[in-house]
């Protein structure tokens, strides 16, 4: 973050909050913006190749925006805190709003849940992705690919919008958008319940790369050197583990 001192930060919070100083937002958006890079960098590693990196950064920095104009100091939360879900969030609407999935891939796409649902009726078993790009003549790597971004599309959809009309929460400002009914949690219960068996039956690298990429939040690169193999390779035992897991994906949406 820009490296100001503690006084002069204060002295722009007092010139915003108060007076609404133009020139003392912008100070703060500057000391802030690494902020909206860093969530930039961490969710990018996550998301198909043809996002625009620099699209992300406008969002983010819409999300910022927002986090200084609704935040409220005298609430018991640091501002980084509150701008970093006001930044992830905005990131992740603004990827709602876009239509980033290729029509090429869609059908892809389609093409190979198709395949696998006939593959997996003629062999009265799960199928693997070599078996699925041999059905289309395609290759292995860009059935994987394909899989992937279609994965990251039911991810995203399955995040609710926030009702802007709605007031935020008295004391974090942070909350869930929709509350679950005693069924609902029954059900959500049991998915994580199934998820953790399917998970189970991964390769342990399998197992280590998808903790540590969506429990610790890690990015494929940091997990390569931690494992000490290339980001290809991650990306690769990524990639394979979440085709392994589709199925129980697929149900849950």
């Amino acid at each position: 973050m820009t490296n100001i001192s503690a006084s002069e930060e204060q002295k722009h919070w007092n010139n915003w909050i108060y007076h609404r100083d133009p020139q003392a937002g912008d100070e703060l958006v500057q000391k802030y913006m690494p902020l909206v890079h860093y969530h930039v960098q961490r969710m990018i590693a996550s998301l198909p190749k043809n996002i625009n990196h620099q699209e992300l950064i406008s969002f983010g920095l819409m999300g910022l925006y927002d986090a200084l104009e609704k935040f409220d100091p005298s609430r018991d939360l640091k501002f980084d805190t509150y701008a970093s879900f006001r930044i992830r969030g905005a990131i992740l609407d603004g990827l709602r709003k876009e239509d980033w999935l290729p029509r090429s891939t869609r059908e892809k796409a389609k093409k190979i849940e198709a395949t696998i649902e006939k593959l997996e009726q003629r062999y009265m078993r799960t199928v693997t992705a070599k078996e699925v790009a041999d059905e289309l003549g395609m290759t292995e790597e860009e059935v994987y690919s394909v899989v992937n971004e279609g994965f990251f599309a039911n991810v995203l959809s399955l995040h609710d919008r926030p009702n802007e009309n709605e007031e935020e929460d008295s004391s974090l400002a942070i909350r869930d958008e929709q509350a679950l009914s005693p069924e609902e949690i029954v059900l959500k219960q049991e998915l994580y319940e199934k998820l953790a068996e399917v998970i189970q039956q991964l390769s342990e690298k399998e197992q280590l790369v998808i903790s540590l990429f969506y429990k610790e939040e890690l990015t494929l690169t940091e997990i390569g050197q931690i494992m000490g193999l290339s980001t290809s390779r991650i990306s690769q035992i990524h990639s394979k583990a979440i085709f392994k897991l589709r199925k129980i994906l697929e149900q849950a949406f």
